[in-house]
């Protein structure tokens, strides 16, 4: 229950990254020694990763706040895996990379997750057969089989993040050079290629389309590593700041990867002020403060589309939407990697925006916009659903937003957080 049309004010945080969280964890199963991650989040997608990996026999434990504590076994019980748990997040085939090299054949279930389109897994499949996997799809299962990994050069069949990330792990247990062409280079990429870096793993090129990693035979050793801040995370503070009109300061923004998106709402006439640059804790990602300061936006001419790194973030797409429908002029969001997410955006109608579908990939919005409350289901997607509940705060009125599991996928303690600068939310578990 959103009471809306207040002003946000002070500051806030940036948390470290979902995608970061994810990853790690999944990631960490190259290791036969201790891992311990700083900085996980502690979100629904989350707790689905840790529900598998103890299923599997991984003993994990939480220290502090946010942080964790995996110790693999001797033996992995892939037969034990929690398939319930699996089939909720798509991050369940970011496990191929590690596992094959404890298992000579093994099955991982089909994933659900955002509902998004068609998603295919294309891109894992092509890559992982060029290190020697043979994958066979079923109904239920993706079954995976080899006789010997062999480390060779990769094209990406599309520049996906876990994809790529699945990749970095099989290949980081394969001796000799494996190289990835035209891979993703996203902030959840190169997390991977820092934490396994750490582990001993020489890797060139992690900014970069070529990625090439010079594998070892094993990893055995205690290590520790930082997950570092979310920019997606960022993206949502500044486009709460902008919808509800207020001043506010986002700390701690992965400034790599905000910068395209605040050059193009520089030019929509956004005003902000960034400050010096400076490390996150895993002492590689570059974050900066950002000040928001109410602004009057005008709509682009161009189009505004996502792009893989350094483009706009794909799950940043989604933002403009809302950002779009507070500007005055019409604006074309063309959503061209998933065929169901843009159809997401035309829920705003409901609060009073005007959004009109073009087609599955692509609408027109029209600012900027008088907002009314409303009662609104969240859709089966991430990004769109927190879209909704910031307009619900530009809102004069109460608005109820429901089915709200989706935003808790991805953000914790949201409504804490929002409440501490000046909203007010009320949840159901209050």
């Amino acid at each position: 229950m959103i009471e809306g049309g207040r002003k946000l004010h002070g500051s806030v945080s940036t948390n470290t990254s979902k995608n970061g969280s994810v990853g790690l964890l999944c990631a960490s199963l190259v290791n036969k020694g201790k891992t311990t991650l700083h900085g996980i989040s502690k979100i629904e997608e989350v707790y689905r990763i840790i529900e598998i990996l103890e299923s599997i026999g991984v003993k994990i434990k939480w220290i502090g706040q946010q942080s964790i504590c995996i110790i693999p076994p001797q033996k992995f019980k892939i037969e034990n895996l929690n398939k319930e748990a699996a089939v909720k997040t798509r991050s369940i085939i970011m496990f191929a990379g590690p596992l094959l090299h404890y298992f000579k054949s093994f099955s991982l279930p089909h994933a659900k997750g955002c509902k998004l389109g068609k998603r295919t897994i294309a891109a894992h499949i092509y890559g992982l057969e060029e290190l020697g996997v043979k994958i066979k799809v079923t109904d239920q299962n993706y079954k995976l089989s080899h006789r010997k990994l062999s480390s060779n050069q990769i094209i990406m069949y599309e520049s996906g993040d876990t994809a790529c990330e699945n990749l970095l792990t099989a290949a980081a247990l394969i001796p000799g050079k494996t190289v990835i062409k035209f891979a993703s280079s996203n902030y959840m990429v190169q997390e991977i290629c820092f934490f396994l870096e750490k582990l001993g793993v020489k890797i060139e090129g992690i900014d970069t389309t070529t990625i090439s990693i010079h594998g070892i035979g094993e990893i055995n050793k205690d290590v520790e590593y930082w997950n570092s801040e979310d920019p997606i995370e960022s993206m949502m503070w500044i486009t709460a700041a902008i919808a509800t009109d207020s001043k506010l300061q986002i700390k701690r923004c992965p400034i790599d990867f905000l910068e395209l998106e605040l050059y193009k709402m520089e030019k929509m006439g956004l005003k902000y002020k960034t400050s010096k640059t400076y490390k996150s804790k895993n002492g590689r990602t570059n974050l900066v403060d950002i000040s928001i300061k109410p602004s009057k936006l005008k709509a682009l001419e161009d189009k505004i589309e996502a792009r893989p790194y350094p483009g706009i973030n794909i799950d940043n797409l989604p933002f403009f939407g809302l950002i779009a429908a507070c500007a005055r002029g019409q604006t074309l969001i063309h959503d061209w990697v998933y065929e169901n997410r843009a159809i997401y955006l035309t829920e705003l109608n409901r609060l009073g925006a005007n959004v009109i579908l073009a087609d599955p990939h692509r609408v027109f919005i029209q600012g900027p916009t008088e907002w009314k409350p409303a009662q609104v289901v969240c859709p089966p997607a991430l990004r769109p659903s927190v879209v909704i509940m910031l307009a619900m705060l530009a809102t004069k009125g109460k608005s109820i937003l429901r089915n709200v599991y989706m935003v808790n996928r991805g953000y914790e303690d949201i409504v804490k957080r929002f409440n501490n600068i000046g909203a007010k939310i009320k949840s159901t578990e209050d």
